[in-house]
């Protein structure tokens, strides 16, 4: 997290979308240092990663609206003369998109057009960065996948956040709007859910360790996966709504692959106890698995100079130690 801003955020006006989740309030706690006029707007749906906790020490600092995003009239007045937007919210769980499907597409497909209208028509200047997903690439045709890899989410909730990804494309090619999508891998760290694995496998091994269960690994656990830090991934969004180059782009993320029998172990490592189990997977999440995935990030690391730069060990440890201090709000 070594990013230099030279000012570009102080004294300006950003409003973060799902600012009460898991990367939101990370955001929103690193534009507040910046010296950013910060807003934040949160529906505190209780299947998301809201959690007011998320947020302890800037309260006074941030201004929150609890409204949805689907709220037109909310949103028009939170978006007047607004310089920034980081939109967050969205339904990311990817069962709960085949259980809920109109609820996902309304989140992450409807809103999101429904913004960049509004932006359209009454703050065309604003800068905009959405947090998209590997998702919509669905299963690897070829390792790391880059940016130009086929789109052909597996999932409901692929196929939405595709949808608002390229909303966010179009946009931009159309209007000119200054939009950039990131497409996120696995984020972790402190403030994610942990409560159950609705949003991410990772969360919930969290939780077993600090309960002191048994880690459940899917299949053979010989399936690879990419993990960023909760940090690095706010120094990208800051980067990419702070320099030119970055209009219009799409960006991966990503980092060094692990295996996940080999994340598991690695956990257990660093946490001095626990075990791990080979389980079948549940129907319904094998329907969807999409097998093994890493990210080619070299684009953002070439135009942005973005690279991870918190080792997988030490963000295990950090976030296991934000846990064990405060995790009578999480579980």
């Amino acid at each position: 997290m070594n990013a230099n801003f030279d000012g570009i955020f102080s004294g300006k006006r950003a409003l973060v979308t799902g600012g009460l989740g898991f990367i939101g309030s990370h955001l929103a706690r690193r534009l507040v240092h910046l010296g950013a006029d910060v807003s934040i707007v949160d529906n505190l749906d209780p299947s998301t990663g809201a959690n007011r906790f998320n947020i302890a020490g800037i309260e006074e600092r941030v201004h929150l609206t609890i409204a949805d995003v689907n709220d037109r009239k909310q949103m028009a007045a939170l978006l007047e003369g607004q310089h920034f937007l980081f939109r967050l919210a969205a339904q990311t769980s990817h069962v709960g998109s085949l259980r809920h499907p109109m609820k996902d597409v309304e989140a992450n497909a409807v809103a999101q057009l429904s913004i960049l209208e509004f932006c359209r028509k009454h703050n065309p200047e604003i800068r905009i960065v959405f947090a998209g997903t590997r998702q919509v690439y669905g299963r690897p045709q070829r390792l790391p996948v880059s940016e130009d890899h086929p789109l052909a989410p597996v999932d409901y909730n692929g196929v939405s956040k595709l949808a608002g990804d390229l909303y966010h494309v179009v946009s931009h090619q159309i209007y000119g709007l200054w939009t950039t999508v990131l497409r996120l891998t696995n984020v972790y760290g402190p403030h994610m859910r942990i409560k159950d694995a609705r949003q991410m496998f990772v969360g919930w091994w969290f939780h077993q360790m600090l309960d002191g269960g048994e880690l459940q690994v899917y299949g053979d656990g010989q399936q690879v996966r990419d993990l960023n830090y909760v940090g690095d991934v706010v120094d990208a969004f800051l980067l990419c709504a702070a320099h030119p180059s970055a209009q219009g782009q799409v960006y991966n993320l990503g980092a060094e692959p692990i295996r996940l029998l080999d994340l598991a172990r690695l956990m257990i490592e660093i946490n001095g106890s626990g075990t791990y189990k080979l389980v079948p997977f549940p129907e319904e999440r094998e329907r969807i698995d999409i097998g093994d995935y890493y990210g080619d990030f070299s684009k953002i690391r070439a135009q942005l100079n973005w690279q991870p730069t918190i080792p997988l060990h030490k963000g295990i440890e950090q976030t296991l130690d934000f846990y064990r201090r405060y995790r009578e709000h999480y579980l």
